[in-house]
């Protein structure tokens, strides 16, 4: 009886998601594919606000595009493990989640400039405003690590009790990140580096990607068991769930036209929903994109979604890793792009 009524329920809600997408379609579409090739696999991808250059991060080297033309800019090397790319001062600032540290990097002649030392693992990171503080969050250490980009110096660290991934600030000062073997959103002060809360994501599990509405106080926490949970900044409570894919890793909220955008590699779909009113969500599409896709980055000016993948071969097993992730086939690396 409960694996019926499971069915039906499946059944109904893809229904009344499909009504919705007909009714009310997002206008988003593939606009075009641009092979970028070379080895490696990648993660996140991020726009410099300055320049517009698109930061590619692939393991050992750091793709600058030009998304406009597709044009490659640069390719920065001599990096490891890397993850995610932060802008302040006219530097890029690059987690290098196999050397422990950030690789500051000059984001118009794409030269290293220095390193800087942080905790372990370190995978996001984020620029915050009002501190004008860079932060990583680090996997294994399971902590913050806020850096002065004016000086180049660590000035703090923050234990946040997890292993972080997406963090988003409200604009205030208030930094919120998921942390995903916990299911939970930590919300801490960028100055005083003071955790103000563990906030419970349930029914969210694992989450990764975030995104964040600093006008009506909502942030957007992708999550692995096919969901947006939409947190109230001012409670901590979740106020509303996304149905999205599955393979979250990235999400996007655009306040000029009130889109929440999610990223879904195993689905290979992008999620776009729209905020109807604060808390309340109406699901427009789930665009095809393809398999691996599941990082992505959106410009604000022209509402253009970036998303990535390559095609992949089975891993070699090993004692170690009995069940190896696909591997990159290399020269088949691109950039998918979605516009309206």
């Amino acid at each position: 009886m409960k694996i019926a009524t499971c069915t039906v329920l499946t059944v109904l809600a893809a229904a009344v998601g499909a009504t919705a997408a007909h009714a009310a379609p997002s206008g988003y579409h593939l606009i075009k594919t641009v092979t970028l090739g070379g080895d490696g696999g990648w993660d996140y991808l991020n726009l410099d606000p300055a320049s517009g250059d698109l930061f590619i991060t692939r393991g050992s080297h750091v793709m600058v595009v030009d998304p406009a033309s597709g044009k490659q800019l640069a390719d920065i090397t001599g990096l490891e493990g890397i993850h995610g790319t932060a802008f302040a001062n006219g530097h890029a600032y690059v987690t290098e989640g196999g050397a422990n540290r950030l690789a500051v990097i000059d984001s118009k002649n794409f030269t290293k400039l220095g390193q800087i030392s942080v905790g372990t693992r370190p995978d996001g990171i984020l620029y915050e405003p009002v501190s004008r503080r860079i932060f990583t969050f680090n996997g294994a250490s399971n902590d913050a690590t806020a850096v002065d980009p004016a000086s180049g110096k660590v000035v703090g660290t923050v234990a946040l009790g997890g292993k972080p991934e997406a963090a988003m600030d409200d604009g205030k000062g208030t930094i919120f990140v998921n942390i995903e073997n916990k299911s939970e959103l930590v919300a801490f002060d960028a100055a005083s580096l003071a955790v103000k809360a563990h906030y419970p994501l349930a029914p969210c599990q694992s989450p990764s990607g975030g995104a964040a509405d600093t006008a009506h106080g909502l942030i957007f926490s992708g999550c692995d068991n096919g969901m947006i949970a939409v947190t109230s900044m001012t409670t901590g409570k979740v106020v509303s769930t996304i149905p999205i894919g599955d393979g979250v890793d990235a999400n996007r909220y655009d306040p000029a036209t009130g889109l929440v955008f999610s990223s879904n590699g195993e689905s290979a779909t992008l999620t776009i929903a729209h905020e109807d009113s604060p808390g309340k969500f109406t699901v427009l599409d789930n665009l095809p994109t393809a398999n691996g896709a599941r990082t992505m980055e959106l410009d604000p000016r022209s509402h253009t979604v970036f998303v990535v993948t390559a095609d992949r071969k089975p891993g070699t097993p090993t004692a170690e890793q009995p069940k190896p992730r696909p591997v990159p086939v290399a020269g088949t690396f691109r950039l998918l792009v979605l516009g309206r």
